[in-house]
């Protein structure tokens, strides 16, 4: 997740998990062919978060996720940093791991396994025994302490001077400087990927690049290194928003990106203008907005799930349980998934539970999301919005949000929403009610609430 506030049934469960046991090279010749799914250490444990935390959360997501598809597991922010808990009020003090040549390297003692110079292989080991795929955060730039010391660049015959714009420093974030576009800024940035796929990374979440500022070289520059490693290893861009302008050149470079402000556990902001966190009333315009840009390998990126537990330490607010309603939860998932987001739960695993876990793995839901196709807004009726996706063997999906803050009925012909058969037989997904073939639909919809049908002939 990004931080601007630091210093701020079309297939079944058992064959999605098979799916995505798959090595991503294989599936249709592309990166990320479906919207990634996982786990992501941010909103429960913001900058804090230890080897024995973050490998009790992948126990969990193996046991309860990963059989609904759910495959990667993600350390954000600041795991080079043997004090993170520095970093709101004493940044100046912040104790910062390094290797030789100025690439950050995991604070032993909150990563017990990486003495030496092992980094993060045993970590990402466990999490590949585990038939998970490992992930990681950085900052785009280089360390101003490898600047500092004028540290050699791996590999290269160059130094961090070669290559650090000194006048180029993340607005919310203290650790590193710019890179140049030039060959040494390229040497860095190979060096860099090289050590991650040594590692064993699947997954690099690259921080303060996609907007505010939106660095174009420093992408390109990233996309070639992780090319050069040969190994398969999907880029996720922060943070937003993304400006909408350059979306084709974020999908020649990488595979997600975000495209909203950090998206937390609010309905609506306090005042219009106040959208950091963003709320998920303000998704359905930002979604709607980048739909066309959504295909295989290219998944603009809503952000993070902010349901469950959001604690021991999360990275904006107080613990606490999400605050968004049940009917608010459901809507969330159901905007995500009919609209082909990337799935990352943020909540604390370790504390999941029935309900929020039911969310996250309704079988019908996540294929929706992994498989519909066409997927886009149908009709927008005052607070009354309504998607649809096409499913497998002829089936249609309609999803219907109340965005208004009293429960409302609805009763429309499926025409209304551009659905071209004359009668369907429709089951919602979520409490799994049937009814009859009808050529209408009808619905009572809670204030913040949603229903979603699976439609067929």
């Amino acid at each position: 997740m990004s931080k601007p506030c630091l210093f701020r049934r079309s297939l079944s469960v058992a064959a999605l998990s098979l799916i995505s046991a798959l090595p991503l090279v294989a599936q249709k010749g592309v990166l990320a062919p479906t919207p990634p799914m996982g786990w992501n250490s941010w909103d429960s444990y913001g900058l804090t978060i230890t080897e024995e935390q973050f490998k009790a959360n992948v126990e969990v997501e193996a046991a309860r996720l990963k059989p609904a598809g759910y495959s990667y597991a993600v350390v954000d922010e600041g795991w080079y940093l043997g004090n993170p808990e520095a970093a709101d009020k004493h940044p100046d003090t912040l104790a910062y791991r390094m290797d030789a040549s100025g690439r950050y390297q995991p604070s032993p003692n909150r990563f017990a396994t990486a003495q030496g110079d092992a980094g993060f292989a045993p970590l990402a080991k466990f999490v590949h025994a585990k038939g998970l795929k490992f992930g990681i955060h950085i900052i785009r730039g280089v360390p101003k302490g490898a600047v500092k010391a004028n540290l050699p660049v791996a590999g290269s015959g160059y130094r961090a001077s070669d290559l650090a714009d000194t006048s180029d420093t993340c607005p919310w974030n203290p650790d590193n400087f710019g890179v140049k576009n030039n060959a040494a800024g390229q040497a860095w940035y190979d060096s860099m990927f090289k050590q991650y796929a040594a590692w064993g990374v699947d997954y690099v979440k690259v921080d303060c690049i996609a907007s505010h500022p939106y660095k174009a070289d420093e992408i390109a520059m990233i996309h070639k290194a992780i090319v050069k490693t040969g190994r398969p290893i999907v880029l996720s861009l922060s943070p937003g928003p993304a400006p909408l302008e350059n979306a084709v050149a974020f999908g020649e470079k990488a595979q997600l990106w975000r495209i909203s402000n950090d998206v937390w556990d609010r309905w609506t902001a306090p005042q219009d203008k106040d959208l950091f966190p963003q709320p998920i009333k303000a998704q359905f315009d930002v979604i709607d907005s980048w739909t066309k840009y959504v295909k295989p390998g290219n998944w603009p990126d809503a952000d993070m799930l902010p349901l469950g537990t959001l604690g021991p330490i999360p990275g904006w607010g107080e613990p606490r349980e999400t605050r968004l309603t049940h009917d608010e939860q459901r809507t969330l998932i159901t905007l995500w998934c009919i609209a082909r987001e990337p799935l990352f739960f943020g909540g604390n695993l370790t504390k999941l539970d029935d309900w929020t876990a039911s969310l996250l793995t309704n079988p019908e839901v996540i294929a929706m999301d992994q498989h519909g196709q066409d997927q886009h807004l149908a009709a927008t009726d005052g607070d009354v919005v309504a998607w649809t996706s096409k499913g497998a063997a002829g089936a249609q999906y309609l999803a219907i949000f109340n965005r208004g803050d009293a429960s409302t009925e609805i009763k429309q012909p499926f025409a209304h929403y551009g659905l071209t058969g004359k009668a369907y037989r429709s089951t919602e997904l979520w409490t799994k009610s049937s009814t009859a073939t009808s050529d209408s639909v009808s619905a009572t919809i809670p204030p913040h609430g949603a229903v979603l049908f699976e439609l067929k002939p």
